[in-house]
């Protein structure tokens, strides 16, 4: 089974986070670059369906150079090969232009399951995943915190507001998964060194057939008009009570609309 990843780096979280002024596009550069959160729990859903069903994993990565270190760190996880898809035209594209990167590809690499985070902690579109089945024209199975290969289908546990959903669909297709699916792996120290010597090849929007006018800021569908910096938080209200402390909460609560 060739089972493609989906892994997107983004700044740490722990980090101050800022948008660009006059572009409006995230700083990349203001923080440190981690691995999406998501993103590692879907490594981890396909370094086991390959464990028990044989097959490949390949990291599908869009970003720049410094995004090889965390391609590194998926392959050090057990992944057995990555795609770094490299081009300083695709900075500030947004969900629509990205996933038609992705899209390309993905036809290039071929796939029978491509496994995804359900969103990034940079933009939380959550969008991509369903972008992308439209795109090559397979089924898509989003929100999954349970996922089964049997033969040629894939069946998963949706998590709704009721519950969750089973939803069974034929391979190829794309799968996205919350936090609740697994417990990803820590990389060993064999893993991280075998990881530097796993095949990482490079492609270019030219590689891809994808032109410069179709990504970016320029190729995208949607931009970020303005945006201004969080105001800093105002000081707490202290009620002090004097027989009547239940009524001024419950007053602030009311005045506010909480209640």
């Amino acid at each position: 089974m060739n089972i493609v990843v989906l892994v997107k780096q983004v700044p740490d979280t722990e980090s101050e986070r800022r948008l660009v002024p006059g572009s409006g596009t995230l700083d990349r550069a203001a923080a440190d670059g981690v691995i999406n959160e998501l993103d590692e729990f879907a490594i981890e859903e396909g370094l086991r369906i390959a464990e028990a069903h044989g097959g490949e994993v390949t990291i599908l990565s869009v970003g720049p150079a410094r995004a090889a270190e965390s391609i590194r760190k998926a392959l050090s996880m057990g992944a057995n090969k990555a795609v770094h898809v490299l081009d300083d035209e695709i900075a500030g594209s947004d969900a629509l232009a990205t996933s038609a990167v992705i899209a390309a590809a993905l036809g290039q690499v071929g796939f029978d399951l491509v496994i995804a985070g359900a969103e990034s902690t940079d933009a939380r579109t959550g969008v991509v995943p369903a972008m992308l089945a439209e795109r090559l024209g397979v089924p898509q199975l989003t929100q999954a915190s349970k996922v089964d290969i049997d033969g040629s289908s894939v069946t998963v546990r949706r998590m709704s507001d009721d519950g969750y959903d089973v939803i069974t669909a034929s391979l190829p297709a794309v799968i996205s998964v919350l936090e609740k699916i697994n417990e990803p792996r820590y990389p060993s120290f064999k893993g991280i060194m075998a990881a530097k010597k796993k095949p990482v090849q490079t492609l270019a929007l030219a590689d891809l057939g994808v032109s410069a006018e179709s990504a970016g800021a320029g190729g995208s569908a949607t931009e970020v008009t303005d945006f201004a910096a969080r105001p800093p938080r105002a000081a707490g209200v202290v009620v002090k009570d004097e027989g009547d402390g239940g009524a001024k909460v419950a007053g602030f609560l009311a005045e506010r609309k909480f209640i």
